[in-house]
């Protein structure tokens, strides 16, 4: 039995992860920060199906809450076998209006959370020579997005660290790949209306919008040992709207 950890994982994309890895017999940790309800939910739903989980509150985006997070994994499961960076947020503003606050929380909750829990992850995988690091990215860190520039630039450099990292750990046998997300009907579009989404859906030549699901199935293909021998990719989840 592996353990997972999903950062961010009490809804949609993550909470579609945790469902998944916990239905093959996986370990699933649960990561939350404000949404406890929907955390515990998820965790009583993954129990009572027979499934094994556990569900941890922690910032990601303070290197403290994540030491300690990572400290009581190791006291309880030695370490972490996958590790899911999902936790992040979305906002949009156009540049002139971004402060100095939103690019900060931006950038710490998005990517330095990536950063501080590989970091945190990598020594038990290195021990082992063993280990799956799936960061999610998004179509907007590829191409850039309008009234979205801090969005962009953190998810960018998800894929920038993904693909020096996996460089550097790839001789201890640990992969670490990308998933860069399209337009997926999740809560980050609640702010969209009906229009906007009918809009989406024309400019994606699935003429569709992805479900968390959709975005699952590839983090658990690239945590399987089917999928060894690749590492340092992006792979855009995204209905050909981004190619």
């Amino acid at each position: 039995m592996r353990n997972i950890l999903i950062t961010g994982s009490s809804r949609g994309i993550g909470a579609a992860a945790a469902r998944l890895f916990s239905l093959s017999g996986d370990n699933v940790i649960i990561n939350f920060n404000h949404s406890d309800v929907s955390a515990h939910k998820l965790y009583n739903e993954i129990i009572s199906n027979g499934c094994h989980a556990d569900i941890i509150k922690a910032d990601v985006s303070d290197p403290d809450d994540v030491k300690k997070m990572f400290a009581f994994i190791e006291e309880r499961y030695n370490g972490v076998d996958v590790l899911v960076n999902n936790a992040g947020i979305a906002q949009t503003k156009l540049f002139t209006d971004i402060t100095n606050q939103d690019w900060n929380i931006m950038l710490s909750t998005n990517l330095s959370s990536v950063f501080y829990c590989c970091r945190s992850a990598l020594p038990y995988m290195i021990r082992k020579k063993n280990g799956r690091i799936i960061n999610i990215s998004s179509m907007w860190g590829q191409v850039g997005g309008s009234c979205e520039v801090h969005y962009s630039a953190a998810k960018a450099g998800i894929i920038g660290l993904t693909k020096a990292l996996a460089s550097e750990v790839g001789p201890s046998g640990i992969t670490v790949n990308c998933v860069a997300p399209g337009v997926i009907q999740t809560e980050m579009l609640s702010g969209l209306s009906r229009s906007d989404l009918d809009a989406l859906k024309e400019e994606t030549p699935t003429g569709t919008l992805g479900s968390p699901e959709d975005i699952a199935r590839t983090v658990f293909f690239l945590a399987q040992e089917d999928s060894s021998f690749i590492t340092g990719q992006v792979i855009g989840v995204n209905g050909g709207i981004v190619m």
